[in-house]
């Protein structure tokens, strides 16, 4: 199959491509980046299946004038609440099949709305496939398996070590910063009570994991509340969770939001710039910066995880699921990598179903798991699982 990969040279999409490039059922990448020097500069370095070009993806006719060439159009474009409904749209008017990472809530019930359009040209799209969301979705759909039925479901992941990729076709604030200062900041939709509800995001909430001291951390806007419920019909809460060391600084930058003295933009700065600021703090003290994802420390919160709650056999359970890397990784790793995954289970027709669906929504989380493992080095299994489940009735 062709992939257009929009912005495929981006400190995301780079970890795409390169992992894409060496499966059977892709016969062509074409990197399209605003950049089109970077395009190709980074084209040039990956193997001959790979070439570049300069797009720009609001200029709509262009975009789908290589998108008519393509059967798989992969979108790491953020912001996804500016970019993402338009580009689906294009790629299911030029009938090709779409995977994004896109960590945006509204956006996502927007795009959600495409699913008949998607059906009825019988082509898949699946929303969020990366970190947070990808990973957690998986590993939310894995804890579910455990149930006979999930009345609660949380994700959540920890923001230690999150910063922005150095090596980037992007320029200026990132997108996923100004991303983060929106999901912190005004209102937030989870979903409690069976109801769809709008919160102030950073307020703590006790999560009781199975095998782990309880810890408390804070509602943080993402597609996962949305999209569990949408899926999973008896649940009645959803919402997603962050927890990390630098909440105490990152809730006053928010506050100067709010109360307007700050713009989202300006605010997304200062926290590009603490992060960028701390990995060079660990870089001239000679230790590893990047997303710890396989503490499982039972006295701190799992750095990636899902939790579960509902009956099993007629009891109230918990169930949680982790997943275990091999060492630090980087926030571009943590999200392509995924992505690729999902292409890979989608042009080996491992992903059957037809329409617009979170990861949940589409994906087997246990194919899932064993092809991140397959595709990659990501995955630690000395201890011969992939992901880590902890029940509570055991």
């Amino acid at each position: 199959m062709r992939i257009l990969a929009l912005g495929g040279s981006g400190g995301m999409g780079r970890f795409a491509v390169e992992t894409s490039m060496s499966f059977d059922n892709v016969s062509e990448i074409i990197v399209a980046d605003i950049n089109a020097e970077e395009a190709m500069k980074f084209a040039d370095s990956m193997n001959e299946k790979v070439s570049g070009i300069g797009l720009d993806v609001t200029d709509i006719d262009a975009l789908k004038e290589q998108m008519d060439k393509a059967d798989v159009v992969l979108n790491t474009v953020g912001p996804f609440f500016k970019y993402g409904p338009p580009i689906l749209e294009a790629a299911l008017d030029s009938n090709c099949h779409y995977l994004d990472i896109n960590d945006d809530w509204e956006p996502t019930i927007e795009m959600l709305q495409f699913h008949e359009k998607a059906e009825s040209n019988l082509k898949t799209a699946i929303l969020g496939i990366g970190a947070s969301p990808g990973l957690t979705n998986m590993l939310g759909a894995a804890a579910i398996e455990e149930l006979d039925e999930v009345e609660t479901l949380y994700t959540g992941w920890t923001m230690d070590g999150a910063a922005p990729e150095e090596e980037s076709s992007q320029s200026g604030i990132n997108a996923a910063m100004v991303h983060a200062v929106q999901q912190m900041t005004g209102t937030v939709q989870i979903h409690e009570g069976g109801k769809s509800k709008m919160v102030r995001p950073l307020k703590k909430i006790e999560v009781n994991f199975p095998g782990f001291k309880k810890f408390k951390p804070r509602i943080f806007g993402h597609p996962e509340a949305i999209t569990f419920p949408h899926h999973f019909k008896s649940i009645k809460n959803s919402i997603n969770l962050a927890h990390g060391s630098g909440f105490g600084v990152l809730k006053w930058i928010m506050r100067l939001v709010d109360w307007k003295i700050f713009s989202v933009e300006r605010a997304a700065g200062v926290v590009q710039n603490l992060s960028s600021s701390i990995r060079k703090d660990l870089e001239d003290q000679s230790k590893e910066s990047g997303l710890d994802l396989k503490n499982n420390n039972s006295l701190e919160p799992p750095s990636i995880y899902a939790l579960a709650i509902g009956s099993k056999e007629g009891k109230k359970v918990s169930c949680g699921a982790t997943f275990n890397t091999n060492e630090l990784i980087s926030m571009g790793e943590a999200t392509g990598i995924p992505l690729a995954c999902g292409l890979k289970l989608l042009v080996d027709g491992k992903i059957q179903k037809k329409g617009v669906f979170a990861p949940e929504g589409a994906i087997n989380p246990n194919e899932f798991f064993k092809e991140l493992h397959n595709i990659s080095d990501l995955l630690d299994v000395s201890d011969g699982e992939i992901i880590s489940i902890f029940r509570s009735w055991m």
